[in-house]
């Protein structure tokens, strides 16, 4: 399922979607109300470039620099900082020149904006109630960002917990892409 408008993308967009896809895609493998996750994007061409031995790890990816010079490898970032936000999560990361993007996957409850009037102030008390809220609908984000600028976003939701069901889009979660640019 594509949310994205009309305009044709360039080869790189089109290979961070197929990035963030792959991403999605190894973590929704380990099942719903998982904890967020980041990921260093780097060009593979790059990688081989400086650790040639990689090509004999994985032998797929000369291939793939073959068939596209833009081809990425996203490796997920262990031991996080300590957070109590994902504001201050991503606040606390800082990546080398040889990484060029970030990608971050996060499971969120949503529900319609009416649903929002009623919730208590107290944040324990919102948690319940989004909890419980009948129309709640949790879903899964998954951002990844370029340093040059490219974005992509893949959205599941748990009630289509399907990967033909992810909507993808360059810009479906703004204040995540705006998040990420900053790091």
């Amino acid at each position: 399922m594509t949310t994205e408008g009309a305009r044709e993308h360039t080869l790189e967009e089109l290979t961070l979607s197929e990035t963030i896809r792959e991403i999605e895609q190894h973590v929704a493998r380990g099942g719903w109300d998982g904890p967020p996750r980041i990921f260093a994007i780097i060009r593979t061409k790059e990688a081989l470039e400086s650790s040639p031995e990689l090509a004999q790890q994985m032998p797929e990816l000369p291939t793939q620099v073959e068939a596209n010079e833009f081809a990425m490898l996203s490796i997920e970032q262990e031991d996080l900082p300590p957070a109590d936000t994902l504001e201050e999560l991503l606040g606390s990361l800082a990546w080398p020149p040889t990484v060029h993007g970030a990608a971050l996957v996060v499971e969120r409850v949503i529900v319609p904006p009416e649903a929002e009037v009623g919730m208590p102030s107290d944040p324990d008390e919102a948690l319940s109630y989004l909890a419980e809220h009948p129309e709640r609908e949790d879903v899964r984000l998954a951002v990844a960002v370029l340093r040059d600028g490219p974005s992509w976003c893949a959205i599941r939701t748990r009630r289509n917990d399907d990967p033909t069901q992810v909507a993808l889009g360059p810009d479906l979660v703004p204040g995540l892409v705006a998040a990420l640019t900053e790091i």
